[in-house]
């Protein structure tokens, strides 16, 4: 079939999830053509044919923070220069590739070919659990009004899709219709990496202002392997027990793989990999931003973890005294690899090509 994929741009996360499924797609003899924005479009044009750029929505972060007002007014300057690229691309792709079927990572403009051609349309993202599914009261405590403000960003963003296939891994009650929960998508080495118990901490945070964290690692007293902090590190650089990494995508998999456990932000993919590696975690959430704060109390709700506005010396050590506890619960979750998502995809796929959508 000729598929037309939307990668949302904002983060990575989306953009290393998708590559997944594209790989899938591609080996199994579909024509794709994707549309993305920002880093995504470089990450994915190295790996796959028929990738094109259009504008798409970003955050502006500060001190842990997204700051509401400052992306949206960067959204409205850059939208502004990015329509023109946008409908070029539209109209390009409507005379050259002609697609059968829409698949969406959160991506609009993408839906909004496939609503105006009446195509068959299948998300798959994490975002879409906000909206079509109950969450405990003890989860969105405290958070109403950002989850409520959520829920209708995200509900308003691909709305009627044919279905919504919802990568994560809690599973909280589907309350609507043409919507199934698969767990999360993984890279394929995060799949082959081999699970030990070492003696290091593994930190991941790229958002700015975190002098407070670098502190509290460093009372700890704990090796820790530390990657984001410092920008554009090409040596590791040591700072007593903070070892600051250079990023590598292999020297990262393999200090997950080995760690004892795991501090890092809100992110759904590495919080993915960390459970699928059973690595107890530490996480903080940028603040107004739902969706991470979504998955840290998930993550805390479970036993798999705990979460924390901003850390000092103190939370860290009651994390690592809890570290034992969140094992055993974590020992019990088991993931075949990208088996259940796949396959369903494809079972939807099959549908759309007998003209069953």
């Amino acid at each position: 079939m000729r598929i037309l994929y939307g990668v949302v741009g904002e983060g990575m996360g989306h953009a290393t999830r998708s590559k997944v499924v594209l790989d899938h797609l591609v080996a199994a003899g579909h024509e794709v053509e994707i549309m993305t924005s920002g880093r995504a479009k470089e990450f994915l044009a190295k790996r796959f044919e028929g990738v094109n750029r259009i504008h798409g929505l970003h955050f502006v972060t500060e001190d842990n923070r997204v700051r509401l007002g400052k992306s949206l007014w960067s959204n409205v300057l850059g939208g502004t220069a990015g329509i023109p690229r946008n409908i070029e691309a539209y109209f390009e792709l409507i005379a050259e590739f002609a697609p059968e079927v829409v698949i969406s990572d959160f991506e609009s403009w993408v839906y909004l070919y496939a609503k105006t051609h009446r195509l068959p349309i299948f998300s798959i993202d994490n975002m879409q659990i906000i909206n079509r599914c109950k969450h405990p009261a003890d989860v969105l405590e405290g958070e109403m009004v950002n989850f409520e403000l959520a829920r209708a960003f995200v509900k308003s963003k691909l709305p009627f899709c044919d279905h919504y296939l919802i990568t994560t891994f809690f599973r909280p009650e589907i309350r609507k219709e043409r919507t199934s929960l698969h767990p999360p998508i993984l890279r394929p080495e995060i799949i082959s990496a081999q699970a030990s118990v070492g003696e290091h901490l593994l930190v991941y945070q790229t958002a700015e202002g975190h002098g407070s964290l670098a502190a509290a690692l460093r009372s700890v007293g704990i090796e820790c392997r530390v990657y984001g902090m410092h920008r554009g590190l090409e040596a590791e650089l040591v700072e007593g027990n903070l070892r600051h990494r250079p990023f590598s995508e292999a020297g990262f998999i393999a200090d997950l793989a080995s760690a004892r456990a795991v501090i890092a932000g809100g992110g759904f993919t590495v919080m993915s990999e960390a459970v699928y590696l059973h690595k107890p975690m530490l996480v903080v959430p940028l603040r107004n931003q739902f969706e991470q704060i979504l998955n840290a109390r998930y993550l805390a709700h479970l036993g798999y973890g705990m979460h924390a506005d901003h850390i000092v010396a103190a939370t860290v050590e009651r994390f690592l005294a809890a570290v034992p506890a969140c094992e055993e619960k974590l020992a019990s979750y088991t993931q075949d690899g990208n088996r259940d998502l796949l396959g369903a995809l494809d079972e939807h796929l099959d549908r759309a090509a007998a003209g069953l959508y």
